[in-house]
């Protein structure tokens, strides 16, 4: 007697059973795979997921919400996900796969059926909410259920979607008594064989929020995905091997072989002398209180961190994560950086922190960003080349004979990684390893209304979030941060936010975003949020009963005050751009010689890559090319790594790397030496910024201890240019600079730079006073000659502020008005269509600006060259193994202004279309000798220089330095 005799179905249902197919004989390893296998294998998935992945917070909620059958639950809801595929619109498209079912007595109309083109994920969707309400479910928990079925291909529709979709007079779902028996039975069947008496049986006793449900969503497609690997799911083609043990023992082996594992589990609380043997130190003042706040916070909620640059903000956010892991039940740590080049040393940092609390966890940190495979470290821990771990496999979907389903999959090969499990590392899944550092475009991902975003919310959900420098976000990228932090509030996600520059609005806006979730509320009323009073501070906020609680307090800081003197060097207006451009870089390059005759080391901050330029070749044509640098955002994937790296090496720490500090040098650089870039100075020259920003920048100034600093540097100097006072009226500033920050914060940055000028600052006590005179409501924030100008300037900055916010609206997850909403019910009404490449997707939260990235290329008679030098053939078929990484290393973004015309005439090379890295890369293809011409705009390499950019539509200067048209402000791409 086989197993499916004793459950009382008739014979032709049980015959039917047996002929449902979930995958083809061709994608399932050469033997058909039964629907009621793969539901069971995805089960069987779930349960591993559940015993060897799931943060101890997720199984808690699962428990408390099942009665304590958190794991039999999770393991339905993932397996239950398609039970759409018994539906005449999935059975049909394959042919061998369709007869059987004829065969088996199911019927339909072909030529209605074709013509609907139903997905089994909707149709699942339908289903379930019949077979629910038929089976005595309350309609609450109908509701929040059928949107994980319908959209675990990574879109969430609405239900007058599926309502929508019952066209053909019923036939693509199934007519007739034989289908609805048979859909009934799989279902039936398969919460039998999970554990369950019935369907009624699987209830839960109470709604999961909101964020739960995405979370949930998003392992649902993670356990589909790993289920539906042939090599370890192969055909289960007779219903009489169909069984749940059979299942485990494929999963048991599967996840083995995969290498797949979460984080630290379940985590005791870090002992006192923690800190000392993961740092190697004593906690600082301002470390010990933010370990303290963790410790004190009563729920799972927000710190928020804000102390000097250089006080120790990162050692004290991963002591608190071990605390608020240990506290609440999180499983990992996802450190999110402002930047890729702030991502790299992080990766360093967390890995040997890891590596502290258990050898074994070094290995499972994940780098997260588009040009990690110039990492070194992270490429020295992987197997081989860092390919594409999507190549593998086939899509996972019949659906695929539709051209609509993603190929999901990642590779294998896992058996002595150093890195985390290479499934991890397939698309859209990095944020499911069990530690991630990555640039904070991560989270905002997870924030946007995108297919998948279900897994970037799975990966994020169970761990500790921490957020570095989150004053770097502009109004744009805000939205997004605020629509991730109510989406973690909601899901009870501690996340520790770092700044050294956070304006008190900012502030406020950060801690009601994150309560707003939590309490499932549009607005969270936080009247009653106390303001720290010193600096460093720790702000906690967190919600217990419905009523918010507050923690704030405050310390001393670590180091003294530096007495920073503030020199204004003016750089004076003109028309004739040429004339003006010489005149302000002769003027820097005879202050640095006063400023360095006795040696030392400079910093310069330009806003602008072709100022930058300019001003490295004045320099470099006075000091020579070994005592000048150049380091900025048009420079190739390589040639910036590789710059990086030096500039860390030579201006870092004095006791690493054993690198002698030069006895002079000058940096010159864009926004990416702003913040979160350990390098030390002696003095620095900087374009105007708003005050945040600039502080930053005085962050890379006398930032070490024990440096040997000549006479002349020997006190801290800040000189501010790419403006000019003006007596008593409002300053000149530099129009490329008014485009990227506006011209408001402008003035009321000159203001406090102008009023300093000859004096200074103490830093970092009065960091606190500079940014609230700045970004708070003073209304005697300029000179009272400037008093006009500021109001016109502002009523312009608060109109573009409102837009840019707006524009943000269409693609943030929730919809206007959403958050309150129970269910996912329509996540994805509205969204962009497709499934977003990453680099469209950073184009989405950063600024909604396109960009386009290329690789650069030679050409000349013989074909194709690296830009190295490198042969590549004469349609660049030659790209083995060792010299893919030289091609990718040449990989460049180009200005926004390039965008057009790159993606109307560039394209991949011939001899690139069927390699996974390249296929989808387009070539800039440069002449030996002249500049290549792209749209209006001429084009070349420089090996110093970078990426030079000249021509395109002229514009009248208006006493201006710089033609517009050539700006990149890489304060919003974030370099």
């Amino acid at each position: 007697m086989t197993w499916y005799d004793a459950l009382g179905y008739d014979r032709a249902v049980i015959g039917q059973l047996g002929a449902l197919w979930g995958k083809s004989r061709c994608k399932a390893g050469g033997r058909t795979n039964l629907l009621l296998s793969h539901l069971l294998d995805t089960a069987a998935v779930a349960e591993q997921i559940w015993d060897n992945y799931l943060a101890p917070s997720t199984k808690y909620v699962l428990n408390v919400l099942s009665g304590d059958r958190g794991k039999m639950f999770f393991a339905w809801i993932c397996g239950v996900h398609d039970c759409g595929k018994a539906t005449p619109a999935f059975q049909r498209v394959d042919a061998e796969g369709a007869a059987a079912v004829r065969r088996a007595g199911l019927r339909w109309d072909e030529a209605k059926v074709q013509r609907a083109r139903w997905r089994h994920d909707k149709a699942g969707g339908t289903l379930v909410r019949r077979l629910l309400r038929e089976a005595g479910w309350a309609p609450e928990q109908i509701e929040w259920l059928w949107p994980l079925v319908a959209g675990h291909h990574g879109t969430v529709p609405s239900v007058g979607t599926l309502e929508g979709l019952r066209t053909a007079r019923g036939e693509p779902q199934g007519k007739g008594p034989d289908w609805t028996r048979v859909q009934a039975a799989v279902v039936d069947v398969f919460t039998r064989l999970v554990g369950f008496v019935d369907l009624a049986d699987v209830q839960l006793q109470r709604v999961p929020s909101r964020a739960v449900q995405l979370q949930l969503s998003g392992l649902v497609v993670m356990a589909d995905w790993i289920a539906s690997d042939e090599r370890h799911f192969p055909g289960v083609d007779d219903l009489a091997d169909v069984t749940m043990k059979g299942a485990r023992g494929r999963a048991t082996k599967a996840w083995q072989r995969l290498g797949l594992r979460g984080g630290w589990g379940e985590w005791g609380p870090p002992a006192p002398e923690a800190f000392e043997h993961r740092f190697s130190h004593s906690p600082r003042r301002s470390q010990e209180l933010v370990l303290h706040m963790a410790r004190r916070i009563p729920r799972a909620g927000l710190l928020v961190v804000e102390a000097p640059m250089g006080e120790g903000k990162t050692k004290a956010a991963l002591g608190a994560a071990e605390v608020l892991a240990a506290r609440f039940g999180a499983d990992g740590v996802f450190m999110g950086m402002p930047t890729q080049a702030t991502s790299d040393p992080m990766f360093s940092q967390v890995r040997a922190w890891l590596g502290k609390i258990d050898p074994k966890l070094a290995g499972q940190v994940a780098l997260l960003h588009g040009k990690r495979m110039f990492n070194k470290e992270w490429q020295s821990l992987l197997d081989g080349p860092d390919s594409d771990p999507d190549s593998y496999f086939d899509g996972i979907e019949e659906d695929d004979l539709y051209g609509l389903a993603d190929s999901p999959f990642g590779g294998e090969r896992v058996a002595e990684r150093q890195a985390p499990a290479e499934w991890f590392l397939g698309r859209k899944r990095g944020l499911l390893s069990p530690f991630v550092v990555g640039t904070i475009d991560q989270l905002l991902f997870a924030a946007t209304r995108t297919k998948h975003v279900m897994l970037r919310a799975a990966g994020l959900m169970g761990k500790v979030v921490v957020l570095d420098e989150v004053h770097a976000a502009d109004v744009y990228m805000s939205q997004f941060l605020l629509e991730g932090l109510r989406w973690l509030g909601q899901a009870g996600v501690p996340v520790v936010l770092l700044s050294a520059t956070l304006p008190s609005a900012q502030r406020r806006s950060l801690v009601a975003a994150y309560l707003s979730g939590a309490a499932s509320v549009e607005m969270f009323d936080i009247e009653q949020l106390p303001t720290p009073q010193g600096y460093p501070s720790v702000t906690t906020a967190c919600l217990v009963d419905g009523q918010a609680i507050y923690d704030v307090a405050d310390t001393k800081q670590w180091r003294p005050d530096l007495y920073v003197k503030v020199t204004v060097q003016p750089e004076m207006p003109s028309t004739r751009q040429e004339e003006a451009s010489g005149q302000a870089e002769v003027a820097i390059v005879e202050l640095l010689q006063d400023r360095l005759a006795q040696g030392g080391c400079a910093l310069v901050i330009r806003n602008t890559v072709p100022r930058a330029q300019r001003l490295f070749k004045a320099l470099r044509d006075r000091f020579g090319d070994h005592e000048v640098r150049l380091l900025h955002g048009r420079m190739t994937a390589h040639d910036r790594a590789e710059g990086t790296e030096q500039c860390l090496q030579l201006l870092g720490p004095p006791d690493t790397g054993g690198t002698r500090r030069p006895d002079r040098l000058i940096l010159v650089a864009t926004q990416l030496a702003e913040q979160s870039f350990d390098v030390d100075a002696d003095v620095l020259v900087t374009d105007l910024t708003t005050i945040d920003l600039l502080l930053q920048r005085l962050g890379r100034i006398h930032r070490h201890d024990g440096v040997l600093r000549p006479s002349r540097v020997r006190r801290p100097e800040v000189i501010v240019t790419g403006f000019a006072p003006r007596g008593e009226d409002a300053p000149w500033i530099l129009n490329a600079s008014e485009g990227i920050y506006g011209r408001y914060l402008l003035l009321r940055t000159a203001a406090l730079v102008c009023a300093a000028d000859g004096g200074g600052w103490a830093v970092p006590s009065e960091v606190p006073h500079l940014v609230e005179r700045v970004y708070g409501e003073a209304l005697d924030a300029v000179p009272l000659a400037w008093s006009e100008d500021e109001q016109e300037a502002r009523e312009e900055w608060v109109a573009k502020q409102e837009n840019r916010a707006r524009s943000a609206e269409h693609f943030l997850l929730s919809q206007p008005g959403g958050h309150t909403k129970g269910t996912l019910d329509g996540l994805h009404y509205g969204a962009a269509p497709g499934s977003l490449a990453e680099h469209k997707l950073e184009a989405v939260v950063r600024d909604g600006e396109r960009s386009v990235e290329v690789i650069l290329v030679r050409q000349d008679q013989r074909g194709y060259h690296t830009l190295a030098g490198r042969w590549l053939g004469i349609n660049g078929e030659v790209i083995s193994d060792d010299v893919v990484q030289e091609v990718l290393g040449a990989t460049v973004r180009l200005p926004s202004k390039l965008t057009e015309p790159a993606e109307r005439d560039l394209a991949p090379l011939d001899g690139w279309r069927s390699h996974p890295w390249l296929k989808h890369s387009k070539a800039l293809i440069l002449a030996a000798e002249n500049p290549t011409t792209l749209g209006e705009y001429e084009v070349q390499y420089d090996d110093e220089l970078g990426l030079l950019v000249d021509g395109g539509p002229r514009r009248p200067t208006r006493n201006r330095h710089d033609n517009r048209a050539d700006q990149t402000p890489e304060t919003r791409s974030r370099c």
